[in-house]
């Protein structure tokens, strides 16, 4: 989905220099209560930290690598330490190939309503004027103009909001994420990369997802009182130190701080169509397409831990979890 969002902002802005966006840890900024309660809540979660992991059942062996989607610091160097495991692979797995995400952003660029309005009320209309100036405000300090940011579809506006605008000014976007670089790397080995799901999962995700519900994501943006880059120098940071439940317990905590008095239902409502559905789908695929093979699998970070995570529903299904070495 981030590769989708940094295509868009890559065709909206001139090249710039690749600048390291910093700020402040929101959560190291947290009163000592609400940190302690997020830490306890995060680590009674299943393989709560840890990038890179091996499940192991009979003749089959996974290597899991959960990715920052897009480009970082250490994106070379952790490339680097994973090309060994790639060409011991026998199969190569994304959320997306790069083949089919190359047809994906084809099927965009003919079909402008799998993003857009393109009939009926736009946000200005949907929002209000209040919430449109505040929306609007925010395009344009990611380079979106006011014309564009009009027409996305509510949930696609609020994935936007999501990039801190230092990321989508800074050069970041115009280049390869690990995900995309993985994929290349495949290729270039003669293994290419295979799709998890159907490339069109992502761009039906939420269209059963009410319409208010979706211009409540973005309001909740509105009504959260922190920084837009600081928040993304903060998952930047923590998934660095592999603190991925953390990170995906502070984006709880945001939500039922700031959000409306149904923002937890909606957070779960979130989690079960991002999350939870999707990593049920994907272990399902490798059971059917790779029973005793040696597989290499590199999907957002954020899949990883949990209950519902991919490497709980793993070890349900009798796999061994051992989580590898990864050094910063």
């Amino acid at each position: 989905m981030v590769r989708l969002l940094a295509a868009i902002l890559f065709m909206l802005q001139p090249l710039a220099a690749f600048a390291t966006c910093e700020g402040t840890d929101l959560i190291s900024a947290l009163s000592d209560e609400d940190r302690s309660r997020l830490t306890a809540r995060a680590y009674a979660a299943p393989y709560p930290k840890g990038l890179l992991w091996q499940a192991k059942r009979d003749e089959t062996q996974i290597t899991l690598f959960g990715t920052y989607h897009l480009l970082h610091d250490q994106t070379q160097s952790h490339l680097d330490r994973v090309k060994p495991l790639i060409d011991n692979a026998d199969a190569i797995y994304l959320e997306v190939s790069n083949n089919d995400q190359a047809q994906l952003q084809r099927e965009i660029a003919a079909d402008p309503s799998i993003m857009f309005i393109t009939d009926g009320a736009t946000l200005p209309d949907l929002l209000g004027a209040e919430d449109w100036k505040r929306l609007v405000d925010e395009m344009r300090l990611r380079a979106i103009p006011g014309f564009m940011a009009a027409r996305f579809k509510p949930f696609w506006a609020a994935m936007m909001l999501g990039i801190g605008p230092c990321e989508a000014r800074s050069g970041l976007m115009e280049k390869k994420g690990i995900d995309a670089r993985i994929g290349d790397y495949a290729q270039s080995i003669g293994n290419d990369s295979r799709s998890l799901e159907d490339y069109r999962t992502l761009l039906t995700l939420f269209d059963d997802f009410p319409q208010k519900d979706q211009l409540d994501m973005i309001r909740l943006f509105f009504t959260w009182s922190g920084d837009a880059d600081d928040l993304a120098y903060t998952l930047r940071k923590r998934y660095l130190d592999q603190e991925i439940a953390l990170i995906w317990e502070f984006s709880r905590y945001i939500s039922d701080e700031f959000g409306d008095a149904k923002a937890a239902r909606d957070f779960e409502v979130f989690e079960q169509q991002l999350l939870n559905r999707r990593n049920q789908g994907w272990v399902e695929r490798l059971m059917d397409q790779a029973s005793g093979q040696q597989v290499f699998m590199a999907v957002g970070a954020a899949h990883l831990p949990g209950e519902t995570g991919v490497l709980q529903l793993l070890a349900d299904k009798g796999f061994s979890i051992t989580r590898l070495p990864f050094e910063k």
